[in-house]
């Protein structure tokens, strides 16, 4: 059966979205994006995860010892960008607050005097680049539930687009540094999109995540809305893997970490947005 599609404008605060209906039973994505007209600081479009339990972690014995338990986890819904923040989007952000400008992975100067790369993913930013430029954006980060539930739905798949194994045409990972060719322009990977059509959760760059890490969480974090530990402290958690990360590492349920100081090739950002309420950042 042909879906039919409906679009249903309102406010942005209260989510434009595309609906995508279809026989009764049917799963289908709901992508939210501004009106053309939208003031927003950054009108790129989002995809609306709904409501509802999934498979996150592994079961032990599969993956990493911090990815144990797998357990059911409900999460109320949110939307989440489609793809990674881009040079193009941060140097606008940049721009409009006075922020500090990324080291420059690809020569001397800003970002903005390299040509070729505005839409290739930020990197080298901290977590609280990503923390101030999500509040810039009226967004904020998501937590790492909410990340791993956008990567992989809600049935404990392996990888975005399933168990298959990953090649180059879904996920670019496990390679060497070669300037500008070694990111790829966000969403250029059909191949390797999410359950829910959101694009590069599998290498490229690795994403900042609103919680602190913890490798024991898994074991007593609540079975609704966790937010990450209450502990403080200097780690936090980074999802996804990059262009230089090992298979193991580009899995959607392969937790790393990194000092919220810390800026690498590697390491950019996406952000989320509450549609039930608004979450608490740590």
């Amino acid at each position: 059966m042909t879906p039919r599609l409906r679009r249903t404008t309102t406010r942005w605060g209260l989510i434009a979205a595309i609906v995508v209906t279809a026989c009764a039973g049917a799963s289908w994505p709901v992508t939210a994006e501004p009106p053309a007209a939208s003031k927003e600081p950054d009108p790129v479009p989002m995809v609306a995860i709904p409501a509802g339990e999934f498979l996150m972690g592994n079961p032990e014995g599969k993956g990493r010892a911090d990815e144990w338990p797998q357990r059911s986890v409900y999460l109320d819904a949110f939307a989440i960008d489609h793809v990674e923040v881009t040079n193009e989007r941060y140097m606008a952000f940049v721009a409009a607050t006075g922020h500090r400008n990324p080291p420059n992975p690809y020569g001397s100067g800003p970002l903005t005097s390299i040509k070729g790369i505005e839409q290739l993913p930020v990197v080298q930013t901290t977590w609280y680049d990503a923390k101030a430029y999500c509040g810039w954006a009226k967004k904020r980060l998501p937590t790492e539930a909410e990340w791993e539930k956008a990567a992989r739905g809600t049935d404990g798949r392996r990888f975005p687009w399933g168990n298959e194994p990953a090649t180059a045409k879904r996920a670019n990972f496990d390679r060497e540094w070669v300037d500008e060719k070694t990111l790829y322009p966000v969403g250029s990977l059909p191949d390797g999109d999410s359950p829910y059509g959101v694009k590069d959760m599998a290498g490229n760059a690795r994403e900042w995540v609103a919680d602190w890490y913890d490798p024991d969480y898994y074991k007593y974090a609540p079975a609704r809305n966790p937010q990450g530990p209450d502990k403080k402290g200097v780690v936090r958690s980074i999802r996804g893997g990059s262009w230089h990360s090992p298979l193991a590492d580009i899995t959607a349920s392969a937790r790393g970490r990194g000092g919220f100081a810390l800026q690498t090739h590697g390491t950019g950002f996406r952000c989320a947005r509450s549609l039930e309420g608004e979450a608490q950042q740590k």
